[in-house]
C-alpha cells in the first residue's frame, strides 16, 4: 500500500498519540508498505484554521500518489475544509486516527462548544476511522449524531499497546518489591501539562502524613511551561519538594529502570482517550491511579489492578494512596493483577496488524 499520514510536527514528539502513530508507521513499513509522512507546522489554533485556505496544501495532498490518506485527528482544525475540497480531486479514501477529541478536555463550556463545531465538520469529512478505544468511538458517535449512521463509513477500535519497553518482571519480584521496607515509590509518567492532573496528585500527597512516600515526575516540562512552573511552586509551598523529583523526559533503559523500581503509577488525568502509560506501568506490575474521565476504565478494574478517581478529586486520590501506603499485601496483590492485565493486552505487533488489515479493507472498498 501507498499510505500518506498527516500529523503536526514530527513523529519523534513524545506523547501517547505520537507514539501510536509512530508504532503504526514502523509496522506498516516492516510489511513493505510505503508511508509518506506529511508534517504540518505547529501553530496556534487560529493559524491552523487558516490552513484550510492554503492552495499549496490542497495541491500537495491532491498530487500525492496514494492508496489511502491517514490523518491524525489532532490536525482537525487544519483539515476540515481541506478534506471537503480534496474529495472532488482525488480517488483515495481519507481515514482519521482519533485518539481523543479536543472538545472532550476539561475547559470552559463555550470553548468546547466552539471546538466541537470544528471537530464535527472535520469528522464528517473523512471516510473512515481508527479509534484507540471504545470510549473514543462512542464520543465521536455522539458528536456526529445522525451522520454517524452514514453507510459505508467503516471504523475499527485498535487499542494502543504497552510493550515498547519490553518489561521483564516475575510475579514473585513484584510481591518482594511491594513488601520491602521504605517509602512508597510513586511515578507520574507524562508530559507535565494540566490535563495530566499532576496538580491533583500533589494536592492528594499533601494530605498524607510523614515521609512515607516519594514521587518521580517523568515528563517534559516544555509543553506548558507556565503550568510546569506552577506545579513546582505547588510542591514547594506544600513542603513536598524534598520528596517530589522532577526528572524530565526519560525513555528506553532509563525509563524502564525507573518503572521497575517503583510501586505505583499515578496519573489522575482529567481526560484520557486511552492512556498508554497505564498499560506500560502495568507491564512492570504497577497498579495505576487514573481518572474516570475518558477510557481508563477500559484498562483498569477499580480496586483490583488500580484505582479510578473522579477528575480533579484530590481527596479520593489521597484515600487510594493511603490504602496502598498502609497495606503492602494489597499493593502486592494489585501489582500482580496489573501484570496479568498487561499480559492479556494486545501487543504493538497485534495492533499494527489490526490497523493494516483495516486499511486494506478500506482501500479495497474504494476501488
Amino acid at each position: 500500500m501507498k499510505i500518506g499520514l498527516v500529523i503536526y510536527g514530527s513523529l519523534e514528539l513524545v506523547s501517547g498519540g505520537f507514539l501510536y502513530d509512530r508504532m503504526m508507521v514502523e509496522y506498516l513499513r516492516r510489511q513493505g508498505d510505503q508511508v509518506h509522512v506529511i508534517g504540518l507546522p505547529w501553530r496556534s489554533y487560529a493559524r491552523h484554521l487558516e490552513d484550510n485556505l492554503s492552495a499549496g496544501l490542497i495541491r500537495h495532498l491532491a498530487g500525492l500518489d496514494l492508496d489511502v490518506l491517514v490523518q491524525d485527528e489532532l490536525n482537525h482544525p487544519s483539515l476540515f475544509w481541506v478534506n471537503t475540497r480534496l474529495h472532488s480531486q482525488v480517488r483515495y479514501p481519507i481515514v482519521s486516527i482519533v485518539h481523543h477529541l479536543r472538545s472532550s478536555e476539561l475547559r470552559p463550556v463555550w470553548q468546547n462548544r466552539l471546538f466541537a463545531k470544528v471537530e464535527r465538520r472535520y469528522l464528517r469529512s473523512v471516510d473512515g476511522f481508527i479509534f484507540n478505544s471504545r470510549t473514543t468511538s462512542q464520543v465521536v458517535a455522539e458528536v456526529l449524531g445522525a451522520a454517524w449512521e452514514q453507510p459505508n463509513r467503516p471504523w475499527v477500535v485498535a487499542y494502543p499497546a504497552g510493550d515498547r519497553l519490553n518489561p521483564q518482571i516475575q510475579e514473585a519480584e513484584i510481591r518482594d518489591r511491594a513488601m520491602q521496607t521504605g517509602p512508597l515509590r510513586l511515578v507520574f509518567l507524562g508530559n507535565v501539562i494540566s490535563r495530566k492532573g499532576l496538580h491533583t496528585l500533589l494536592a492528594a500527597l499533601a494530605q498524607l502524613s510523614g515521609d512515607s512516600w516519594e514521587l518521580a515526575v517523568i515528563g517534559s516540562l516544555d509543553f506548558e511551561p507556565r503550568y510546569a512552573r506552577a506545579v513546582q511552586q505547588q510542591a514547594l509551598e506544600a513542603g513536598l519538594s524534598h520528596r517530589v523529583h522532577f526528572e524530565g523526559a526519560l525513555n528506553g533503559a532509563e525509563l524502564a529502570d525507573t518503572l521497575i523500581n517503583s510501586h505505583v503509577l499515578a496519573v489522575p488525568s482529567s481526560y484520557e482517550g486511552f492512556g498508554i502509560v497505564y498499560v506500560e506501568g502495568m507491564g512492570f506490575g504497577l497498579p495505576a491511579i487514573a481518572s474516570l474521565g475518558g477510557a481508563a476504565s477500559e484498562i483498569i478494574a477499580d480496586g483490583r489492578d488500580g484505582f479510578l478517581v473522579p477528575p480533579e478529586d484530590a481527596h479520593t486520590t489521597a484515600k487510594c494512596l493511603q490504602i496502598l501506603l498502609r497495606d503492602r499485601s494489597r499493593l502486592a496483590q494489585m501489582g500482580t493483577a496489573a501484570r496479568r492485565r498487561y499480559l492479556a493486552h494486545p501487543t504493538w505487533e497485534q495492533t499494527g496488524r489490526q490497523i493494516r488489515e483495516f486499511l486494506l479493507t478500506v482501500v479495497a472498498k474504494s476501488r
